[in-house]
């Protein structure tokens, strides 16, 4: 018996017709199982949509895994008529079990796959594959839930297609918009280092490969598709939806617990998450520095304000503008000193809130000053007018209290720096 490169039992994938050339550019397969009323149908509409709308050597790979009717003869004497198409078979049912083998033994560039109702419009066909053969991106996908997605189903279909991506934003921090629209394509190279660690056989594979592909810093490109519901479909919807659920806690669990070994895949494939290319001119890490500090700046300049008008009436503006900038202070070198700058632990932490009350007392100056200046200018000032002076003179500030922790934080940068350096 044949393993895999994880030493799982290898499906076997036979032979039955091939009427295709070797090494195409685009290898387009069709999982089928017990078929036979549409496999003719979706191949001649495949393969018109091929000769006269892909620029490219193309194969139409059917997939039939473990089919009981007559859906192997129908589609082996089809390959009599049409060029490029291949007939491959499988002993053991399961859609994600024909994609995974017919994909990493295909000796083609870009390996995707169709449903057999075709679905999905076949003009998102050459939008599809384009990222992935201008090298832009690793995977593609078809997503039905896109602004510019048509699409005709059923309330039932819409609400349990939605909850399900809602539950994989949320519980797997998945960022693309449609696991399950049957469209999909992917690079060959990255298939063969891929797919040896998706491990569903069922209608969960899809997930499962985005999923890992997401974590490991694949490049997922998503292109909005026209999708009308196949009425007659055969799929359990209920079933496959208990399916998934299980599925999805499963790879929760092998990405928590280790087992799932994303950190050696990102090394492997050369993809390990990196701050990216560096930018002469501009120090290591300062863009994303400065948009964390910007947000905790947000943070601490409504911390400010409010306290500053809950203690003005008690103390006044020179008291409450000490009082609250000295508060927001302490909590703004807080934050900016985890969140900004990733500085961890307590080494040196009173080192750096004495430097961050340091620039506090030349914050103090300059607002103190503001308002000296402004109740000489006009006695009567409300304390509206006040707050609105101090925060344009907060703004000077905090450009110079920027400069001025990233000089404090500069090791903990330089340490960074190092790392993504040897990383890359």
């Amino acid at each position: 018996m044949t393993t895999d490169t994880l030493g799982r039992p290898a499906s076997t994938v036979h032979t039955l017709a091939d009427s295709s050339q070797a090494h195409p550019t685009l290898d387009i397969v069709i999982p089928v199982y017990n078929e036979q009323d549409d496999i003719v149908d979706a191949v001649r509409r495949l393969d018109a949509h091929l000769r006269a709308d892909v620029p490219y050597p193309a194969r139409i790979t059917v997939a039939d895994n473990a089919s009981t009717d007559d859906t192997v003869r129908r589609a082996v004497a089809l390959t009599e008529s049409i060029d490029g198409l291949r007939v491959v078979h499988l002993d053991e049912k399961g859609r994600g079990r024909a994609l995974n083998a017919v994909w990493r033994a295909s000796d083609a560039d870009i390996v995707a796959y169709c449903d057999v109702d075709l679905s999905t419009d076949l003009n998102a066909l050459m939008p599809l594959i384009a990222p992935l053969i201008s090298g832009h991106s690793d995977i593609a996908i078809g997503t039905r839930l896109s602004n510019g997605s048509r699409v005709e189903r059923g309330l039932k279909r819409e609400f349990i297609s939605r909850s399900y991506n809602l539950i994989l934003r949320t519980a797997m921090r998945a960022k693309f918009s449609d696991a399950q629209c049957g469209f999909k394509a992917m690079r060959t190279d990255i298939a063969r280092e891929l797919l040896p660690y998706v491990e569903d056989t069922g209608w969960f594979f899809d997930t499962e490969l985005l999923v890992v592909a997401e974590r490991i810093g694949l490049r997922i490109a998503e292109v909005p598709v026209d999708w009308i519901d196949d009425p007659d479909s055969s799929v359990d919807i209920v079933a496959t939806a208990m399916a998934d659920l299980k599925g999805c806690a499963r790879v929760g669990r092998a990405l928590v617990d280790g087992s799932l070994p994303v950190a050696d895949l990102r090394a492997s494939m050369g993809r390990s998450r990196h701050p990216g290319p560096r930018v002469e001119g501009v120090p290591f890490g300062l863009s994303g520095q400065l948009a964390r500090f910007c947000v905790v700046g947000v943070a601490s300049t409504v911390v400010y304000a409010v306290l500053y008008l809950m203690l003005h009436s008690v103390f006044g503006a020179q008291v409450s503008n000490f009082v609250a900038l000295g508060i927001s202070a302490i909590f703004n070198t807080a934050a900016n000193r985890g969140f900004s700058f990733g500085v961890r632990g307590s080494e040196n932490v009173v080192k750096h809130q004495a430097f961050g009350l340091g620039i506090f007392m030349f914050g103090w100056v300059v607002t103190a000053g503001s308002l000296f200046l402004l109740h000489a200018w006009a006695p009567d000032a409300s304390k509206h007018l006040e707050l609105l002076i101090l925060l344009v003179a907060n703004l000077v500030a905090t450009a110079i209290r920027f400069v001025g922790l990233r000089w404090v934080f500069r090791s903990h940068t330089a340490v960074a720096a190092a790392e993504a350096a040897k990383a890359a």
